[in-house]
C-alpha cells in the first residue's frame, strides 16, 4: 500500500464543497465513489434519495444476495459552506493531512475501499459485502436513514468508518440527538404609545429558555442546547415572533422520551398571554449503546487489532453517527474505522498520517475474520 497514491485518490473528494445542502458536491463525489467500485469489478449504483438532498451510493461484490455478512457505512457530506474547500484545498505537512470534511469522512471513504481492495479473491468470493455511502450525515441522515436501515437488517453487522478518535480509540457507544425548532408568536404593537397591546414573542421564548435549561440531567448526562435564538423586528415594536432551535443530547433513550414529552408538554400552555408556540421535531437520532451480540465483534475486533500490532481500545462519544441508527435496529453496529482524526468540523480538522495504511490493514482484517 502507497501513502502518496492514497493522498492522490483522496485530494479530489476533499477538494470539492459537498456541505449537505451543496447537492452538486455531493452528487460528484457520489459519482467519483460509484466509478471506483465499479473499477473493482463490483454492482454500483446512484440512488435517488429525493430533491432535498444529494445521491447516495450503493456497492456490493454480491448483488443478488438477501443477506449481507457485513454493512460497511460511510458519509460523502461534510458541514462546509461553498468556497471552503478553494479557501483550503488539502494540505499535508510532516505529520498530518488538513482540508475540508479530510477527517469527518471522506478519508474514511477512502479507507472502506482500500480495505476491500486489500482482500483476497477468495474473501470476495465467500463473503457478501455492502457499501452504503449517504448525503446528510451531518444533518441526521434525515432523508438517508430509512435506506441505510433497509441493509443493515439484511447485514450481520455494520462497521461505520467515520474517524478513529484522536488517541485511537473506536467507538462502542455515541450519545442520541434531538433537535427541536420552536416559533413564537405574539401580537405587535408600538413599545412607547401602547405597549400593553402587544404580546411579546421574545418574552416567551425567554421563558422557554429558562426551562429548557432545567430539563438537563447530568447524572444521566442528558443535555439540551439552545444554540439559535431570532426575533424581533426593531427596537420599538413589541414583537410577534421568536424562533428557537434546541439541541438535545443523552445517552439513554428514555431521556429522549422524557425530553420530547416536556417540550411539547410546554407547548400547550403559555408564559405570556396570547403567545402561542409550535413545537417541530427536525432532527433524530437514538443513542448507540452496544449490546451482547456488539460485545462479541468488539472482541473479534480486539483480537485483528492484536494480530495487526495496534491496539484497540473503545469510548463512548458525544456526537452521533449513522452507527445509532443502525444499533437502534438491534444490528450490531461499531464505528470509528477510519484513520486517526481530530478536530472535526473546523478549519484545524485533520488526519495522522501514519495511522492511515495500518487502519486500512485493521479493517481489511476484520471484514476477512468475519
Amino acid at each position: 500500500m502507497q501513502l502518496n497514491q492514497y493522498l492522490d485518490e483522496l485530494r479530489p473528494l476533499v477538494n470539492i464543497d459537498c456541505g449537505t445542502q451543496t447537492t452538486e458536491g455531493v452528487a460528484v463525489v457520489a459519482g467519483l465513489m460509484e466509478k471506483k467500485y465499479k473499477d473493482l469489478g463490483w454492482h454500483a449504483e446512484i440512488v435517488d434519495l429525493g430533491k432535498e438532498v444529494g445521491p447516495g451510493v450503493f456497492a456490493t461484490n454480491k448483488p443478488g444476495a438477501t443477506q449481507f455478512d457485513v454493512l460497511l457505512i460511510g458519509h460523502m457530506d461534510t458541514v462546509f459552506p461553498p468556497g471552503t474547500a478553494a479557501e483550503r484545498p488539502m494540505s499535508t505537512d510532516a505529520t498530518r493531512l488538513y482540508g475540508p470534511g479530510a477527517a469527518d469522512m471522506k478519508s474514511g471513504l477512502l479507507n472502506i475501499l482500500w480495505a476491500i481492495r486489500a482482500l483476497d479473491d477468495s474473501d470476495v468470493q465467500r463473503l457478501s459485502i455492502a457499501v452504503a455511502m449517504n448525503p446528510d450525515e451531518e444533518t441526521g441522515s434525515v432523508y438517508s436513514h430509512e435506506w441505510l436501515g433497509k441493509y443493515a437488517k439484511q447485514s450481520r453487522y455494520v462497521l461505520v468508518a467515520e474517524a478513529a478518535r484522536a488517541d485511537g480509540s473506536l467507538v462502542k457507544a455515541r450519545k442520541g440527538m434531538a433537535r427541536y425548532n420552536i416559533d413564537f408568536h405574539g401580537r405587535a404593537a408600538h413599545a412607547g404609545n401602547a405597549p400593553e397591546k402587544g404580546r411579546s414573542a421574545i418574552t416567551e421564548l425567554a421563558n422557554w429558555i429558562l426551562a429548557i435549561n432545567q430539563l438537563g440531567n447530568a447524572e444521566t448526562g442528558t443535555t439540551l442546547n439552545v444554540g439559535v435564538v431570532k426575533g424581533g423586528d426593531a427596537a420599538n415594536i413589541v414583537p410577534d415572533k421568536a424562533q428557537a432551535v434546541v439541541d438535545v443530547r443523552f445517552w439513554d433513550n428514555n431521556e429522549y422520551h422524557r425530553i420530547d414529552k416536556a417540550i411539547n408538554e410546554m407547548s400547550k400552555k403559555a408564559y405570556v398571554a396570547d403567545v402561542t408556540s409550535t413545537v417541530t421535531e427536525m432532527a433524530h437520532t437514538p443513542a448507540m449503546s452496544p449490546s451482547a451480540e456488539t460485545e462479541k465483534l468488539m472482541t473479534l475486533v480486539e483480537r485483528c487489532g492484536q494480530e495487526e500490532g495496534i491496539p484497540v481500545k473503545w469510548q463512548a462519544v458525544g456526537g452521533g453517527s449513522d452507527a445509532n441508527h443502525t444499533a437502534a435496529l438491534g444490528v450490531p453496529s461499531l464505528d470509528g474505522f477510519g484513520p486517526i482524526g481530530a478536530d472535526f468540523h473546523s478549519p484545524a480538522e485533520y488526519v495522522e498520517l501514519e495511522s492511515i495504511i495500518p487502519r486500512i490493514k485493521l479493517l481489511s482484517r476484520i471484514i476477512k475474520s468475519l
